[in-house]
């Protein structure tokens, strides 16, 4: 049993819906779980035979005390599950849903994997939920982190029983279509944490000198508004879009010469790994943490020092007038990108369960 915030176009979402497809053709029986409703839409597809659980309970916003009234009410409803369905293992991603995951399974001797998907030493956390979330990693059964740089920032006894598995990648099936001119893409939550205020001041800096090319950024979130501003001032506005969320996932995949991920950290950058497999060419902040575990620096793609905007400038001008080099790199990062296939990473998920549990064993 997979448990999730939601079933809309997040990273972990897309990750579930990988794992579990897989799942089922090995023959497991697999439950999806989520707490947003019914009506709500889902982004990324399931094979018809995972069961969609959907809770219903919609986190509480902003308010911190309606936040924690919506978490109590997530554990009692996800607890009575638990009892009602009694899955040999539960698997939940990311830290608030970790530690109400936790919490709903105390005492019934059910198995919880709980999984993050971030940098915990950049990622802004309530110090509640901090607190909460160091409880219930002491009482998880298993910890998965995506990458060994993320593994060694957490402490001894973390690391014990962290488990490191990255994300899965599903070769693109979307076509690559012709279009006028060249296309710089990036993709992501519109968010401080993306940096796309500094990828759009790179570019702006030279855009003048590639009339042909244009920034497409993919993604919506609380920063669109700043976002279009940093490209209406940048004197290049007709050259800089906010393209707004994809109609399918990967649609961006159709149009895009170059990628670029300016990232000021990262867990895992599903984006990146889903560029690189599709061919094309990546140029990537060397942020912590994934890309330096994801590209070999000159081979199948390009790093550059992380929030460093003279680099990202000087090696997005090397790249966009270097056609040669792009096709080379695209090519070799298609494929260095076969080790992340969703056959090899369920793989490790199930090294992972056939190691640590049996459909009976207590999870203390």
């Amino acid at each position: 049993m997979f448990v999730l915030a939601g079933l809309g176009a997040g990273g972990a979402e897309r990750v579930v819906s990988l794992l579990s497809g897989e799942m089922i053709e090995r023959g497991h029986d697999v439950s999806v779980v989520a707490f947003d409703g019914p009506k709500d839409p889902i982004y990324h597809s399931f094979q018809s035979q995972v069961e969609i659980v959907r809770l219903s309970i919609p986190a509480g916003g902003k308010s911190f005390l309606r936040g924690i009234e919506a978490s109590v009410r997530r554990v009692t409803e996800l607890r009575r599950l638990f009892k009602r369905s009694a899955p040999d293992v539960v698997i939940s991603f990311l830290t608030k849903v970790n530690v109400i995951s936790v919490l709903a399974s105390t005492g019934l001797h059910i198995p919880v994997i709980i999984s993050e998907r971030n940098n915990p030493a950049a990622q802004r956390a309530h110090p509640f939920w901090a607190f909460a979330w160091k409880i219930a990693a002491r009482r998880a059964s298993a910890i998965v982190l995506q990458t060994e740089a993320i593994r060694v920032l957490y402490p001894q006894s973390i690391q014990l029983r962290a488990v490191v598995i990255p994300n899965p990648v599903l070769p693109p099936i979307v076509n690559r279509e012709p279009h006028d001119g060249l296309m710089l893409t990036a993709v992501g939550r519109l968010e401080w944490q993306k940096g796309f205020d500094t990828l759009i001041k790179a570019f702006a800096a030279i855009a003048e000198d590639f009339p042909d090319w244009k920034l497409v950024i993919w993604g919506d979130g609380p920063e669109r508004s700043r976002l279009q501003w940093f490209a209406e001032q940048s004197g290049r506005p007709g050259q800089i879009e906010l393209a707004g969320k994809s109609q399918s996932p990967g649609d961006w995949i159709k149009n895009a010469d170059l990628f670029v991920l300016s990232s000021r950290y990262e867990g895992f950058p599903n984006v990146l790994v889903e560029a690189m497999a599709a061919g094309i060419p990546a140029l990537s902040f060397r942020c912590n943490f994934g890309p330096e575990e994801i590209i070999d620096d000159g081979n199948d793609g390009v790093l550059v020092e992380a929030e460093n905007i003279v680099m990202l400038t000087a090696e997005l001008r090397s790249l966009m007038q270097n056609e040669q080099f792009r096709q080379r790199v695209g090519a070799a990062a298609a494929a260095s990108m076969a080790r992340y296939g969703v056959s090899e990473v369920v793989s490790k998920w199930e090294a992972l369960l056939k190691k640590r549990f049996t459909p009976t064993e207590n999870s203390d």
